[in-house]
């Protein structure tokens, strides 16, 4: 059986599936890395609503996905950039959504950790961005799940400069139960957050970062980085104080940061590893072992599939993580909140596919080549 596949110059291209799924066993809990990943949320398809109406979430199948990740020993970073918050999810939908992942986690004994941010405001002053925070932080500390404290489209609209990032996030360290995973989102994922930390410099805005960390170590259980730099990430997570982790955020370079150096090396919060799940967990399992090689053998061939879908504008990756989902058996529709199951186009859908099955991440291919050529034909490409 082959597949007709539209290619970027507009022309047909013929592509044979593969025939059988790469097979990943379940196994024990990962020794040598620590490591999350970003899910995505669940649409509801039979919901009446449009792209400006509040997020229509189909939660068991929502739920159904977090499961699927725990069962693999993956950590769910809940109510991030790759669940739309901001791009379809509003700060009520995102609140139901912790609320519940949280309490799926403790019955299933899973790890989860939860986005904090403004995102109820458009605007505001630096008090009512600190409250906008304090009442998030306040909903995950409440959920029992851990806090990681997202960037602020409104703090980087606000403020003056570097003195206002220390104020703010002094006040929610100190405050804060627990140790939370402080997260630097580049501006290739949100262009509003350009100049964060009080400057466009990245080398200024890394010792503003940097100062954060040092003044309240003891809050700080780790950092994620989503800068797409990893000569800049390995700089800076070689000056972390000692206790502090670096969550990779990197989806071009995570094969080498999490494998590290002789200097050490980077736990891993990814949005990619949505739809790598299983192939992710056997490739840290064996890199648990002590084989590295081992690890970027399974590892490094997935890089090609996440700079595809990680291809500018970067934010629309979401997408593509929704695309596979569907088409890997986890959801029955190609959905999305906020409609942006429009933001790719055909030809990048189709290569998404054609990488996706060559890494055999499809549990069932026939199922997967079946639902890409129902696809294809609402495009008017027929057999």
């Amino acid at each position: 059986m082959t597949v007709r596949l539209p290619s970027a110059d507009g022309t047909l291209r013929t592509y044979e599936p593969r025939g059988e799924p790469l097979v990943c066993s379940s196994g024990t809990p990962f020794t040598s890395r620590t490591v999350f990943s970003a899910a995505h949320v669940v649409a509801d398809p039979y919901a009446d609503v449009s792209p400006d109406s509040p997020a229509a979430v189909d939660w068991d199948a929502t739920l159904a996905f977090r499961r699927h990740l725990w069962s693999h020993g993956l950590g769910v970073a809940e109510a991030m950039d790759t669940a739309q918050r901001g791009m379809g999810l509003d700060w009520a939908g995102a609140a139901e959504l912790i609320r519940r992942s949280a309490a799926e986690a403790r019955s299933v004994g899973g790890r989860i950790a939860c986005g904090v941010g403004t995102d109820q405001l458009t605007g505001g002053s630096l008090a009512e961005i600190r409250a906008a925070y304090e009442e998030q932080l306040a909903v995950v500390e409440e959920s029992g799940a851990q806090a990681i404290l997202m960037a602020s489209r409104a703090l980087a609209a606000t403020a003056s400069g570097p003195e206002d990032y220390l104020e703010i996030y002094g006040r929610l360290l100190r405050q804060s139960a627990e140790p939370v995973i402080l997260h630097w989102l580049g501006p290739m994922f949100d262009p509003a957050l350009t100049g964060y930390w009080g400057a466009t410099d990245l080398d200024t805005a890394t010792e503003v970062f940097l100062e954060v960390i040092a003044a309240h170590p003891d809050k700080v259980d780790g950092i994620k980085v989503s800068l797409l730099d990893a000569r800049r990430e390995i700089g800076l997570r070689r000056r972390l104080p000692r206790g502090v982790r670096c969550y990779t955020g990197d989806d071009f370079h995570y094969p080498e940061l999490i494998a590290g150096d002789e200097h050490g090396f980077s736990h891993a919060l990814l949005g990619i590893f949505d739809p790598l799940g299983p192939l992710a967990a056997q490739a840290v399992r064996v890199l648990d072992t002590g084989d590295t090689a081992g690890f970027r053998n399974l590892l490094d061939p997935t890089v090609a599939l996440s700079r595809h879908l990680f291809q500018t504008p970067t934010r629309f990756y979401k997408t593509g993580v929704v695309f596979l989902a569907w088409l890997a058996g986890h959801q029955t529709h190609f959905t999305m909140v906020g409609g942006l199951q429009s933001a790719r186009s055909l030809p990048h859908l189709a290569r998404a596919y054609e990488l996706a099955d060559g890494l055999g991440l499809f549990p069932d291919p026939k199922l997967a080549e079946e639902r890409m050529k129902t696809l294809l034909s609402l495009y008017g490409v027929t057999s």
